[in-house]
Parts: structure tokens; sequence; C-alpha cells
């Protein structure tokens, strides 16, 4: 079983399952039950809750403290905040050679230093500029 980092934007598509907001949710919800159905390990990144967190606020304020509580029970054991020095040094020089946000290089920076691992995004911008560099799947194109 390989391991899979979702980001923010395949998470987020968790709680906001109205595909007219957010499409490819009946698809991002499919990995969480994997992952719940222990077929995926997912492994995320230290910023993960915190990144999830604000956008829930921001999305759903109503319920955004409950959806993080249901995450970090739905995850339990299955999340790992890897810090490792080696997928923080990647994180970096993605972001500079990309020129892009850091938060979002550490998601593919653990993908690309961990061995079989692969991002699931569904974040266009950052996909567009970083999949030639591999062991990245667009959300709409993942199969679970």
């Amino acid at each position: 079983m390989n391991p899979v980092v979702v980001d923010a934007s395949v998470a987020v598509k968790w709680f906001v399952s109205d595909p007219a907001q957010e499409a490819h949710s009946d698809i991002a919800l499919r990995l969480l039950a994997s992952a719940v159905q222990g077929r995926l390990t997912l492994l995320q990144p230290p910023h993960f809750i915190a990144e999830v967190a604000a956008v829930l606020a921001r999305l759903l304020p109503q319920s955004a403290t409950e959806n993080i509580l249901d995450l970090l029970d739905l995850l339990g054991m299955q999340r790992d905040a890897t810090q490792d020095a080696t997928i923080y040094a990647s994180a970096v020089e993605l972001a500079t050679t990309l020129d892009h946000h850091l938060f979002d290089t550490l998601y593919h920076a653990l993908a690309l230093q961990t061995p079989g691992a692969v991002l699931v995004t569904a974040d266009g911008r950052y996909f567009d500029k970083a999949r030639h560099l591999g062991r990245m799947v667009w959300l709409a194109d993942f199969a679970a």
C-alpha cells in the first residue's frame, strides 16, 4: 500500500461536498473512505490541520470547529506529521524554483521524499506549475 499525501484543496472537499461548490468532492470522499478503511496510508506535513482549519473557518464558520475535530478523529493514528529536515529543504527548493508558496510545496516535497508516495491535489495553480516533477496526481484522475 503506497502512501498518499493529500493537500488542503482535497481535504476541504470532505466537508464541502456540494459538487456545485467543490468539483470532484465524490472522488475526495472515496479517497478518505479508502484511508479510513486502511486501504491507503495518508501522510501530511505538519501544517495540514492548520491549513484545512483556516479554509473551513472561512467557508464553513458555523461548523469549522466540529469539522476539524471530526478530521482529527477520522485520521486518528494514520496522521503522520512528518518533519524531516530533508522535506523542508526540498519544499524550500520547490518554492523558490517554482515561485510558489511554501505551504503548497511542503505537500509535494513530502511525496517526493517518501518512497512510493504520491501527492493528490485539486490545486490547479500548483498542479500546472509542478506536475512535470512527478509524484503528483490531479484529484479527478485519482483512483482510490
